[in-house]
């Protein structure tokens, strides 16, 4: 068995058996990557055309995908924070230790997510033409969103699920899960 030092006495998170909500926070991971991966690479595509003057078009089909996104984000990240955290934080704390960095990464996306959503608003409202610079302004919080998550997923997988699996305990894990089946 390969066990990372980083991981400590968690062991080899390939032969961890999570519980049914915990699989089932990673089994969305996915499908959220892959919906990340392909708003991330329309704004590398779109980075690359500089004969483009009006990029009214791009920016809409860019905020589509978005809501899209934050539309199967937001339950995922909702669960995570009331549930997940809150029960391992008796056990870890919420200062200084890994749930004091999922929150710090969570509020990192959802603060760039809302930029994004108030300053395309604000171009739709006014009937703005969008600039160059003002599009690179934006896909630049769809790249925040994009390296935050993806190293967010990360650390959730290798570190955070394994964490909880080991921590918690089996009735801890049916509450975790009879909360996860009533929540919102």
């Amino acid at each position: 068995m390969t066990q990372h030092a980083c991981f400590g006495n968690l062991g080899d998170i390939n032969d961890i058996d999570f519980c049914v909500p915990l699989q089932q926070l990673y089994d969305e991971h996915p499908s959220l990557l892959a919906k990340m991966g392909d708003f991330y690479s329309m704004v590398q595509q779109l980075e690359t055309n500089k004969e483009n003057t009006d990029w009214s078009e791009a920016i809409a089909s860019l905020n589509d995908k978005l809501e899209i996104f934050v539309a199967e984000l937001e339950p995922h990240s909702d669960r995570e924070e009331d549930i997940l955290f809150e029960m391992m934080v008796k056990y870890i704390g919420r200062e200084g230790g890994p749930i004091q960095v999922m929150e710090y990464e969570h509020n990192t996306a959802k603060q760039n997510i809302k930029l994004f959503f108030e300053k395309v608003t604000d171009i739709t409202v006014n009937h703005n033409q969008v600039s160059q610079e003002k599009a690179f302004e934006l896909f630049n919080h769809i790249k925040i969103i994009y390296t935050t998550l993806t190293d967010h997923f990360m650390k959730e997988e290798q570190i955070l699920f394994p964490m909880a699996e080991k921590m918690l305990s089996d009735a801890e894990k049916e509450e975790l899960a009879l909360q996860f089946k009533t929540f919102k």
